[in-house]
């Protein structure tokens, strides 16, 4: 079976939760655990790191697979969703999965498929560790789907667990306050397995301490121990900071990723490298900046206020709520714009209407819909936001969009895309494809 067609296969024989949302959610684990067995328990035979969290879970499990890369070790990468291609999910020191293992895995696994009926996720996990059991990865960072206690990469028994934050999203799985929320995430905290939390948030922190005790497992707070200060707010292409660890310096690094957010998960890199390093891992502190410096080219991270072309300056972010979105408020006001342009498309089961309320009045708006079958409708997401007062124009198509800011844009301009990961995948998409 060729690729292209594995992955028609996979899309439109397994449920995928970024293309029809609760259809695809399952509640427990079971497909997951089957799965595990029918392979020989490919999750006991490499050591993880466990990443939970409502934002910023993401860069920061690309930042600890950049940072033990550049000490040496083979490092294996599972993330979600991917942007352009469904290889970017699974990778073991940058390098994606090959198409062969891939078309391989699935021919072969089809009657298993078929038996137990995994979702598309279940069967990405389930790929992902084989692979990196089968490649005999030093470590592998794992990040989860969605929640933690009921997500399938909960199957691991890692070396360290690392919660970023928890803010308000996916209330329809996971609960509707932020204490509910965070008991679902606590449920990667394993026993005797130490936790790190990115952020001390007060309506939550208990949960976090009342887990860890019930599994005697160490508890680190982030924020209480690492402080980051800015050195260069000039830069808008770049992140400079400096890192104190109890006051004292720790590193001084530099990061294309450079949305002002990235201050806490660099705290939350740099609280969980101090503890691989106590656990045994060899990380010196120039590893430790090269990772974080090299974190795109390292791991093939995107779209985290990546540049996607200058004068005008088009900007790609995967803000896609209510915290995301309030972090990237805050980098736009840290920036001197002349004009502010933002095309903005979101999916229909998020409560988008809040999020419209938080955007900046002042900016000039392109209203399109993702390409995924869960896509907010335009006109739609056009009314509410017109309703609130944010003025623009709806578009058939983010091409249609992208077109029309860039004819409206001078050069000291800047143009932002976000609101959904998808609405980004498709910017990528078009601009690695040179279509605009």
């Amino acid at each position: 079976m060729e690729y292209q067609k594995t992955l028609e296969y996979l899309y439109n024989s397994l449920p995928m939760y970024h293309r029809v949302g609760m259809a695809a959610y399952k509640e427990d684990i079971t497909n997951t655990v089957r799965l595990m067995q029918a392979l020989n328990n490919p999750e006991r035979k490499f050591k993880s790191i466990h990443v939970a969290g409502t934002n910023g879970k993401g860069s920061v499990s690309h930042f600890l697979a950049s940072i033990l890369q550049n000490s040496g070790y083979k490092v294996g990468l599972y993330t979600s969703p991917h942007l352009v291609d469904f290889r970017e999910r699974i990778r073991i020191n940058g390098q994606m999965i090959s198409e062969e293992y891939v078309t391989n895995f699935v021919e072969a696994n089809k009657p298993l498929f078929q038996k137990i009926s995994p979702s598309f996720f279940e069967m990405t996990v389930a790929m992902a560790f084989n692979y990196f059991a089968e490649q005999n990865v030093d470590i592998a960072v794992i990040e989860v789907g969605m929640g933690g206690r009921l997500d399938s990469t909960n199957v691991i028994d890692p070396v360290l667990s690392i919660i970023t934050n928890i803010s308000i999203d996916h209330t329809q799985y996971l609960g509707n306050t932020i204490e509910a929320i965070a008991r679902e995430k606590a449920g990667i905290i394993k026993r005797n397995v130490p936790v790190v939390i990115g952020q001390t948030q007060m309506e939550c922190a208990h949960v976090f301490k009342e887990k860890a005790s019930e599994m005697n497992s160490d508890i680190y707070f982030a924020d209480k121990n690492f402080t980051l200060e800015e050195t260069d707010k000039s830069n808008s292409f770049y992140l400079h900071a400096l890192i104190y660890k109890n006051r004292n310096t720790y590193s001084l690094v530099k990061t294309p990723l450079s949305g002002r957010y990235q201050m806490k998960n660099l705290a939350t890199v740099a609280q969980a490298t101090d503890i691989l390093r106590q656990i045994g891992y060899k990380i010196s502190n120039t590893a430790f900046a090269i990772g974080i410096e090299s974190v795109v080219i390292d791991t093939g991270l995107r779209g985290r206020w990546e540049i996607m072309s200058q004068k005008p300056t088009i900007v790609c972010e995967t803000a896609h709520n209510e915290d995301g979105i309030r972090c990237l408020i805050e980098k736009i006001n840290s920036l001197h714009i002349n004009k502010l342009h933002i095309i903005y498309g979101c999916v229909n089961d998020k409560d988008y209407s809040k999020i419209l309320e938080m955007l900046p009045k002042n900016a000039n708006y392109y209203f399109c819909k993702p390409s995924v079958p869960r896509g907010l409708d335009t006109d739609e997401l056009y009314n509410t936001a017109s309703g609130i007062g944010l003025e623009g124009n709806k578009y058939e198509s983010l091409s249609l969009a992208m077109r029309e800011a860039k004819r409206r844009m001078d050069n000291d301009d800047i143009l932002i895309i976000t609101g959904s990961i998808f609405l980004v995948a498709d910017a990528i998409n078009l601009f690695d494809k040179r279509a605009v």
